[in-house]
């Protein structure tokens, strides 16, 4: 199959156009007119991930492999490590995602995986009601995301409203206008910052709270794939962080 024809598909499902200036979706490497063997998706890319994945294949990542430009390509850093793997391996490359995150995952996440009542809700951030005690909430949300410890900014006693922001969000917290906010890579000073505003923080990470990527994606693919005669296969990428306590590894 051609590339031309997944790639076209994923742009009608979430064009490419809603992504942040900042961001680099798209096609990363490979040519519209390459033959697709095979579809893999992930979150990220790493080279025990890359090492399983035929030639002639086609990886649909979250997150893009290259945001800035290269000056150097000289295999001593992670991007141009795997841009070699790709290249050797004839290995295309599309990523999706402040444009997905946009049209579909935050939304997806909040209702699927997290369960919530979604309020109407536009771009990034996404509104549920709650109605619920903040201790039971934080562990209600631990346990859906399996959380072995949470990291939380606690401001209200009773959350009825909650605020959604897959990722690392907080440069959102200015528009936030609920009881918590929910997202991931919280910083010090940002957690300073909602506590001022008084808005309750469950950092629900990065890693956590994006895994659901792959899962979404290949339930809006499965179909038009098998159509065409191509299998996509979830090959994920490991979490870079291991978490510890009182100096043992938490399973």
């Amino acid at each position: 199959m051609k590339l031309e024809l997944i790639y076209n598909f994923l742009n009608e499902l979430s064009p490419f156009s809603l992504q942040e200036k900042w961001d680099n979706s798209g096609l990363l490497v490979g040519h519209l007119n390459d033959d697709i063997k095979e579809v893999h998706i992930s979150i990220d890319l790493d080279e025990e991930m890359l090492a399983l994945i035929p030639n002639n294949s086609l990886v649909i990542t979250h997150h893009p492999l290259i945001f800035k430009a290269l000056k150097t390509v000289n295999y001593d850093s992670y991007s141009t490590k795997l841009l070699k793997i790709l290249i050797q391996k004839n290995i295309a490359l599309i990523s999706m995602h402040t444009n997905i995150d946009v049209s579909h995952l935050n939304k997806y996440v909040a209702k699927e995986i997290l369960g919530l009542e979604v309020l109407p809700s536009e771009d990034f951030i996404v509104y549920a009601k709650v109605d619920m005690n903040f201790d039971d909430f934080s562990k209600y949300i631990s346990e859906k995301l399996n959380l072995k410890y949470t990291k939380v900014v606690k401001c209200k006693e009773y959350i009825k409203t909650v605020a959604l922001v897959t990722g690392a969000g907080m440069s959102f917290l200015p528009q936030i206008k609920a009881d918590c906010f929910l997202t991931g890579d919280i910083k010090y000073h940002e957690a300073m910052e909602a506590k001022s505003r008084k808005i309750s923080l469950i950092d629900i990470r990065h890693y956590e709270s994006e895994q659901a990527f792959s899962t979404l994606l290949m339930g809006l693919l499965k179909k038009y794939l098998e159509n065409n005669k191509l299998k996509a296969i979830i090959t994920a990428s490991k979490n870079p962080f291991v978490f510890y306590k009182q100096g043992e590894p938490i399973e």
